[in-house]
């Protein structure tokens, strides 16, 4: 496989990239583990984590295969596998799989709960005895799924000697079952189904609320490549055409591309002349002219007429597939970001099993025996679960996230709020960002006449141009005119007849500053200028922005004189003919000097620059791989949702915080009464679940997060 992150691999003749899919990941331990085993091996460039994907990208040497990382992996604790060599990210059904082992633990919960009033309102005797093990049928069954990925983690864990969350996890609810098993056998007065199983759903929760968000930055660049032409006609010796699929192109082919097909493979143009729409790779919104020798790329829609390409570059070696790589590979940087919850559950598992231990060590040290021992060590083990740590941030996140929902932002994955809580410099394209991304005409020099007929004519053309100035034109309520022998010429314009009178919608005789039309009338000419306006409120956002202390700047793929333009509007610092790559190496400079960036853009040109920055943003008009690679996606005309969702996010980790310290605060008042052996496992359950419905109470109050800053 090709270097991923390098425009120029022709170099990487010595070392090779394997990607493996590494599904037992969990934690920021699990990322600095695998990085730092893998680095240490030899023949090991870089090995880089993924940790929303659960993938693995190792650069090694060639001699170093597959196998040997695979074993490497495997002494490491996690299982993986090899897979292919794409830039595509897939889905691994984790959220499915915990949203059905929560419905499964809610059932069951809800129905021990049931019989369990019972024993608690004092039924003795065979009812009792019944309602228990009508509880064991229920719970066993529901503990078996429902634990299933806290048990599968756990035995991997113990199975390569290290520990995780979800061994203490896994043992307090085994044992929890077991003795409760025990008492339902021996006629005993408690069993514990109800505390086992409560405590099941609990973490569930938190799993599945975390899994969701995270699952939104699994979708994939799969549209980006799919942007691409499937299939290019090709020329063949005798001078006839014979379709052929993308993936069969061969450098040196000769395609003839028609008018609106999108280019299948990278190449020269031979022969032919006309436009392009490259916008999904620039960025820039008015259309290039094309002329021979000039490069085209995959990716791009021939406007105009039919053109004859020479295939240099084809499949994974095209622009638009580097530019999936470099999505990619940039997205591996930002995952290595470590999640405030994951900072705090480092310390978790080690202290819990010390604690349940000194607690059954001491209690048979001090003569109770081993039944009760064990009841305080498993009462211990539960009221110290993690619900609380495991809601406190998830729970934080979704409220927050419904409440930038109803003010047109769409956050995809829960550590954007943590990341966007953080930055401190804002770079911006400029077209479809700062701008509407639209073309919109100047006609207010037309006379009424010369508005009915440039209508007529824009709207018999497919040319991007003639397509906004029939949507300016129709927004004033202008009616076309009767506008006859309509024919365009292929890259000169469009011609009729209008009362006698020749009538067009041509390129100018003199090109001016800017995408222009001339309109002819008899011999009466009016050029039309087009201009993609800024955002309504662009300039508030900014101040917005300004004021919680985020510096602003355009760095876009426009030419240097139309990102100036914008910028001088703006009052801020601005740069064009950026790059995908560039924009990568701006980024590169502000992490090296401490800063972290936020992205906002929105074409193909920025999928790799929103895929590295700190956090990101993308407008919902912009294309599909940009909204995939962004962390927020805000919809309509308004810009403000870039600004308030910095200033979300930062009320957001505030209450989230806060939820971390009413969990520590539960610990240190609940922890002493389990050890004293004040707190039996079902009580350890109740308390366990009320310290979760705090945090999900306190959460509640960020449903007016998207109130707003001050701009």
């Amino acid at each position: 496989m090709n270097a991923p992150a390098i425009i120029d691999r022709a170099a990487a003749t010595a070392a090779t990239d394997t990607r493996f899919t590494v599904p037992g990941m969990r934690c920021a331990g699990c990322i600095a583990k695998i990085e730092r085993g893998l680095n240490a091996l030899d023949g090991v460039e870089q090995a880089r984590v993924n940790f929303s994907a659960k993938r693995v990208a190792v650069r090694h040497d060639q001699a170093l295969d597959e196998a040997a990382l695979i074993e490497a992996l495997r002494r490491l604790g996690f299982e993986a596998q090899a897979i292919a060599a794409d830039p595509l990210v897939r889905g691994d059904g984790e959220s499915r799989a915990l949203l059905r082992a929560l419905a499964v633990a809610g059932f069951g919960m809800m129905n021990i709960m049931l019989l369990s009033v019972s024993v608690w309102s004092g039924a003795a005797g065979v009812t009792r005895e019944l309602f228990h093990w009508l509880s064991a049928m229920i719970a066993l069954p529901v503990v078996a799924y429902a634990g299933r990925p806290f048990f599968a983690s756990a035995a991997m864990a113990l199975r390569y000697r290290r520990t995780n969350m979800d061994v203490p996890i896994s043992i307090g609810v085994l044992l929890a079952t077991g003795l409760s098993l025990y008492e339902t056998l021996t006629g005993g007065e408690h069993a514990y189904f109800d505390g086992a199983v409560m405590l099941l759903f609990f973490l569930l929760a938190g799993r599945a609320l975390d899994a969701a968000m995270r699952s939104r930055t699994r979708a994939g660049i799969g549209a980006l490549l799919g942007r691409m032409g499937r299939s290019a006609g090709v020329i063949q010796p005798g001078g006839s055409v014979r379709r052929v699929a993308a993936e069969a192109l061969e450098p040196g082919m000769l395609m003839l591309v028609a008018a609106g097909e999108a280019l299948a493979a990278d190449g020269v143009l031979e022969d032919g002349s006309g436009t392009a729409d490259n916008s999904m790779l620039t960025g820039e919104s008015a259309p290039a002219r094309l002329a021979i020798g000039d490069m085209v790329h995959a990716g791009a829609i021939n406007l105009m007429r039919p053109i004859r390409v020479r295939v240099t570059r084809t499949g994974s070696d095209t622009a638009i597939a580097e530019i999936a790589r470099l999505m990619d590979e940039a997205g591996q940087s930002r995952n290595r970001y470590v999640r405030i919850a994951d900072r705090a559950s480092r310390l978790y598992a080690p202290a819990v099993h010390s604690l349940a231990a000194m607690a059954f060590a001491g209690w048979m040290i001090a003569g109770a025996g081993w039944h009760q021992s064990l009841v305080i060590a498993i009462a211990v083990l539960i009221i110290t679960c993690p619900c609380a740590m495991g809601l406190a941030v998830p729970a934080a996140q979704v409220v927050a996230s419904g409440a930038l929902i109803r003010r047109g932002l769409l956050v995809k994955d829960g550590s954007a709020l943590e990341r966007l809580a953080e930055v401190d410099v804002a770079l911006s394209d400029k077209t479809g960002t700062l701008t509407l991304g639209e073309m919109r005409a100047d006609t207010a020099h037309l006379s009424n006449g010369q508005k009915a007929a440039a209508l007529a004519l824009a709207q018999a053309s497919r040319h991007p141009l003639s397509i906004g100035l029939a949507k300016t034109l129709v927004a004033q309520g202008v009616v076309p005119a009767s506008v006859t022998e309509l024919r365009e010429v292929e890259g000169k314009g469009i011609t009729g007849r209008l009362g006698g009178q020749d009538v067009a919608l041509e390129r100018p005789q003199v090109d001016g500053t800017g995408p222009q039309v001339q309109l002819r009338i008899g011999g009466d000419t009016a050029v039309v200028a087009f201009a993609d306006r800024l955002r309504p409120d662009a300039s508030a956002a900014l101040l917005a922005l300004r004021n919680m202390g985020v510096e602003a700047s355009i760095v876009s793929g426009d030419s240097a004189a139309a990102a100036a333009s914008a910028a001088a509007e703006l009052g801020i610092p601005g740069r064009g003919g950026i790059t995908p790559a560039g924009k990568l190496e701006i980024l590169e400079r502000l992490r090296a000097a401490g800063r972290r960036p936020l992205m906002v853009g929105d074409g193909l040109n920025d999928g790799p620059a929103l895929a590295a920055a700190h956090a990101s943003i993308a407008p919902g008009t912009a294309s599909d791989a940009s909204q995939q690679a962004a962390d927020a996606v805000f919809i309509g005309e308004s810009m403000m949702p870039v600004a308030l969702a910095v200033h979300a996010a930062r009320r957001t980790m505030a209450v989230v915080r806060q939820n971390f310290g009413f969990a520590i605060a539960y610990n240190v008042l609940a922890v002493p009464l389990a050890l004293a052996g004040m707190v039996t496992p079902l009580i350890a359950a109740v308390a366990m679940s009320l310290s979760s419905l705090v945090v999900v109470g306190n959460s509640l109050r960020l449903a007016r997060a998207a109130k707003g800053p001050s701009a």
